[in-house]
């Protein structure tokens, strides 16, 4: 029996610190350790790291779904995590990637990712989600067209 694809989108403050080839050390071992279990629980996405915040979409079976998140909302390096989305999809928004990333520390802040951080956190936007989606497809797309260059 075919299981049924969920979604959830959600925003996060980052609490790692350090200089940016520290942060950059702890964000590759998170996406080395990410594609690795979601490609066994059949989950796929984006994480983007910006203005000290994460934003993340994973999309794959409810069960599998469930509980790489409820990993991520128990992990230290996570505060002020934030449910934009969460349920039923009808098609996956990444299914070559098992987590697309976009994002670079110590980087000038992007303005766009601060209008939709700040619109998440705060709950003053409810299509927040689909904001978030947006930019990571704009900007996971912009990030694989510059590795294949």
């Amino acid at each position: 029996m075919k299981q049924e694809l969920y979604r959830v989108v959600y925003c996060s403050r980052v609490r790692l610190s350090g200089p940016p080839a520290g942060i950059v050390g702890h964000l590759r071992h998170i996406l080395a350790t990410s594609r690795r279990n979601n490609v066994r629980a059949d989950i796929s996405g984006a994480l983007l790291f910006a203005n000290n915040c994460f934003a993340q979409t994973l999309e794959g079976p409810r069960v599998e779904v469930e509980r790489c998140f409820e990993r991520i909302q128990n992990d230290p390096r996570h505060s002020d995590v934030t449910v934009l989305e969460f349920g039923p999809a009808s098609a996956r928004e990444f299914p070559k990637w098992s987590m697309g990333f976009a994002g670079e520390p110590g980087a000038a802040h992007d303005p766009l990712a601060f209008v939709v951080f700040e619109g998440a956190f705060a709950g003053e936007r409810p299509e927040s989600g689909s904001a978030v989606l947006g930019l990571l497809h704009g900007l996971v797309r912009r990030e694989e067209a510059w590795a294949l260059a």
